[in-house]
């Protein structure tokens, strides 16, 4: 009698732990739902020539670029001269449509550029 109710014990649990399984992964690599976009929130992705890309966030009402690299983040102000030109240091990024240009001093530099807004139209 004590081996039947054990039994049963055991199948009354595994019913009432069957709902919150359907939530739980033993699979340690999945992420547990859909793959998360890569491109940043609110941001304009450039895609350039050699495979290169970017990521341009606009700021202050258009008078800044946050410039958004795999590994590291900058603010470019607005050029006092040019409307399409931001800059921070060496850092110069013209937005120009699809030959839109960012030359960050004299080691990268990333041409050809399009935005994904330009590659929808």
């Amino acid at each position: 009698m004590a081996k039947k109710l054990n039994q049963w014990l055991i199948v009354v649990s595994l019913i009432a732990l069957q709902p919150s399984c359907s939530s739980f992964s033993l699979n340690p690599f999945s992420t547990g739902g859909q793959e998360q976009s890569r491109m940043p929130k609110n941001a304009i992705s450039y895609d350039c020539d050699e495979g290169k890309q970017f990521y341009v966030r606009m700021l202050n009402n258009g008078n800044d670029a946050w410039l958004i690299y795999p590994d590291h983040e900058v603010n470019l102000t607005k050029s006092t001269d040019d409307s399409n030109r931001f800059t921070s240091g060496g850092i110069t990024l013209l937005i120009n449509g699809d030959a839109t240009t960012l030359n960050d001093g004299e080691k990268i530099a990333y041409t050809g550029c399009k935005s994904s807004v330009n590659k929808l139209i």
